[in-house]
């Protein structure tokens, strides 16, 4: 999948990036209107995620222009512009969705993946991992017959270690991806949820570790 992300915000544009690339995204960045604009005349995307107050050409605009050319790309609109009239202003500019920031990590995926189930190809409902399975939309974790009801967040904690089993996630990704790129949250709140969900893994009997190294973060470790 790939998506244009414009975002005036360097620092919240780079976050967006890491986050959709940290979940098997392809994304490209650009910070105004007039680039937006002619990233999307000129190149093929699945999605567009526009922030609505940008230099140049606003998000609105941007998309009026595309619509008005017979481009069709689904979008989600970013901005912290919550009054009623502006998210009926961009709606009926052409946009599939509109997210009022703050935002969290596991919403914005949450709703640029059923923006994109309008294509032909989107992220699976299933994440399968040897016999271990993952559904996106029960939250349930499976293995064989058994299943086990997750929360949100110990759903959305295991979602990122299963889509890069071995490798080490910092704790600070998961307080970004489960509260936001602007959080505070004390790094002890993920360990909870962490301990939560191991117990749920070793009640499911499902061949996964996770693993905490030392200065580092987590990683999920599949076993034989």
């Amino acid at each position: 999948m790939r998506l244009l992300i414009a975002e005036d915000d360097p620092r919240l544009l780079k976050s967006l990036l890491h986050i959709f690339a940290a979940n098997k995204f392809s994304a490209d960045g650009v910070t105004n209107g007039r680039d937006a604009l002619l990233y999307a005349q000129t190149t093929e995307y699945d999605g567009l995620v526009l922030d609505i107050m940008m230099p140049g050409l606003d998000g609105i605009e941007v998309l009026r222009t595309l619509r008005g050319q017979g481009i069709t790309t689904p979008a989600l609109f970013l901005t912290a512009r919550t009054e009623v009239a502006q998210r009926v202003e961009g709606l009926d500019a052409g946009a599939d969705d509109y997210l009022p920031k703050p935002f969290s990590t596991a919403e914005l995926l949450a709703r640029v993946r059923a923006m994109l189930r309008r294509k032909d190809t989107y992220l699976p409902d299933l994440l399968v991992l040897g016999r271990v399975t993952l559904n996106r939309s029960t939250y349930q974790l499976g293995c064989g017959e058994r299943l086990q009801a997750l929360s949100g967040k110990e759903f959305q904690i295991l979602e990122m270690l299963m889509q890069a089993p071995g490798t080490i996630i910092p704790t600070e990704r998961f307080i970004t991806h489960l509260w936001g790129w602007d959080a505070t949250v004390d790094t002890s709140v993920v360990w909870v949820h962490i301990s939560n969900l191991r117990k749920k893994i070793n009640a499911l009997g499902a061949p996964l570790d996770i693993r905490f190294v030392r200065n580092a973060g987590y990683l999920l470790e599949v076993k034989p």
